[in-house]
């Protein structure tokens, strides 16, 4: 079972010091605590760190819908039930737990792990796929799938918003066949993206 955590807590000796809080409909849902990582150091610049990609300085809120909400810091962003599970089942694919789209039992199961960070009572395969694994799934926050899925939720929302307030672009890169984000102020250079684990150790191939 996971049991939300109070800000400041230790898990596993990792300080937690942020908040990335997902809830469902009508404030479903519990509300975790989830550790991030520490500013990166900058090369050369002793004490200097490079800035988190999601800062949460001032700035419009992603809005598409008011059945799912995920905060972080300031950061309030909400989401249609669609758009949510679509975003779910992509964060799913590119952290390798998935391998191609889901049906429709499956996508439930799995946005109710992503808001209520277990599956009590699996309505799929995939479900029971997460409690048989779950040792292997559940962890402090680098090592949660949870974590991640609502990590990567909310960093495609954060850019999506970006773009829709004119602070990045986006490009289709053809040698790779996917598109990369570009800030205006950085003449032209895509941004980097910190990588993401792999759960495919543990996929599931139903």
């Amino acid at each position: 079972m996971v049991v939300p955590v109070a800000p400041g807590a230790r898990v596993a000796g990792a300080t937690i010091s942020c908040k990335l809080c997902c809830k469902g409909r009508r404030g479903e849902g519990l509300t975790h605590t989830i550790s991030t990582r520490c500013p990166e150091p900058v090369q050369g610049r002793p004490g200097a760190h490079r800035r988190p990609l999601m800062e949460t300085r001032k700035r419009g809120n992603y809005d598409s819908g008011d059945d799912f909400v995920l905060e972080y810091g300031e950061l309030r962003f909400t989401f249609n039930e669609q758009d949510f599970s679509e975003r779910c089942e992509q964060a799913a694919m590119k952290l390798g737990f998935v391998g191609g789209r889901l049906g429709e039992s499956e996508l439930e199961d799995l946005v109710n792990l992503a808001v209520n960070g277990e599956i009590p009572d699996p309505s799929s395969e995939l479900g029971e796929h997460v409690n048989d694994c779950w040792p292997e799934i559940v962890g402090p926050a680098e090592r949660s799938l949870v974590h991640w899925l609502r990590r990567l939720v909310f960093r495609g929302a954060w850019l999506d918003q970006r773009v829709n307030e004119g602070e990045l672009t986006f490009a289709f890169v053809e040698e790779s066949g996917s598109f990369v984000y570009i800030q205006h102020d950085r003449s032209g250079d895509p941004i980097e993206l910190a990588p993401e684990p792999s759960w495919g150790r543990v996929a599931y191939r139903g």
